[in-house]
């Protein structure tokens, strides 16, 4: 029997129309524009399901139409949109890789992108094994708790890297904790030597993962790939060559991207 060790716990009895709402509002938020018959096909859904579920993001400002017809993110978002179309081309590059890696290891594997101080899971490809982690794509954590979250700050210069931070603080209202960023600034230094960042159990109880920055064709960092692995099965997983197993994925995902620049 197979069993996944999800992110977020299913409730025990869905309701299917605000789940297939909710997830049209991810969409729209991580692809920043997207068309009925994308977010149609996507959910599984017929067209003019899409269009009503759309209609309501647009009613409460979730979502408005840009001059193409295509959805982009409204004033209620929460979060501005990951990107726009360099992110769902990014997707689409790099999710066989995510394939062959979910396959080769046996493990869910996730593409990630940096906004702010927090990561976005893009897309997520579940791996094998009878008990996995489930499907994390939507979700938006801190990046300082991510493996891929954690590779993709110590691939920026660490100046960058507190001014975010304290850019973050200044928007919460809260104070800069210069301790807790000076720990997190050796971390930071100990992924640049490794080459790989961890997570052991960093963000949930019984989840642990192995991450790397991916760089387009002019060596900017503009994505993280993970592996997630069940807390029991972490340390094996590391002994046998997990990490060179991440590495080697992000050497294919980047020579396919030596075409691909995201302008900045």
């Amino acid at each position: 029997m197979q069993k996944n060790i999800p992110l977020r716990q299913k409730p025990k009895y869905p309701v299917e129309s605000v789940d297939h709402a909710l997830a049209l509002m991810e969409m729209v938020r991580d692809y920043g524009r997207v068309r009925l018959s994308v977010a149609a096909r996507l959910l599984g859904v017929s067209v003019s399901t899409a269009h009503r579920l759309m209609a309501m993001l647009v009613y409460r400002g979730y979502a408005v139409q840009d001059h193409a017809r295509r959805y982009v993110p409204g004033p209620a978002m929460g979060q501005p949109p990951a990107g726009v179309a360099w992110t769902v081309e990014l997707r689409r590059r790099v999710h066989p890789h995510l394939e062959d890696l979910a396959q080769a290891a046996g493990e869910t594997t996730n593409l990630l992108v940096l906004a702010g101080t927090d990561v976005r899971f893009m897309a997520s490809v579940e791996g094998h094994r009878p008990v996995r982690v489930g499907d994390r794509q939507g979700v938006v954590l801190p990046a300082a708790g991510v493996s891929a979250g954690k590779a993709l700050l110590a691939a920026m210069d660490p100046a960058d890297v507190e001014r975010a931070y304290r850019r973050r603080a200044e928007q919460d209202g809260t104070a800069f904790d210069a301790r807790a960023h000076a720990a997190l600034t050796t971390e930071l230094d100990a992924v640049r030597i490794r080459g790989f960042a961890s997570n052991d159990e960093g963000t949930e109880e019984g989840i642990s993962a192995v991450g790397v920055a991916i760089r387009d064709g002019a060596g900017t960092a503009v994505a993280g790939l993970s592996v997630a692995v069940p807390q029991q099965r972490y340390r094996h997983a590391l002994e046998t060559g997990l990490a060179d197993q991440v590495i080697r994925a992000r050497d294919a995902i980047e020579a396919d991207l030596v075409d691909f620049t995201v302008g900045r």
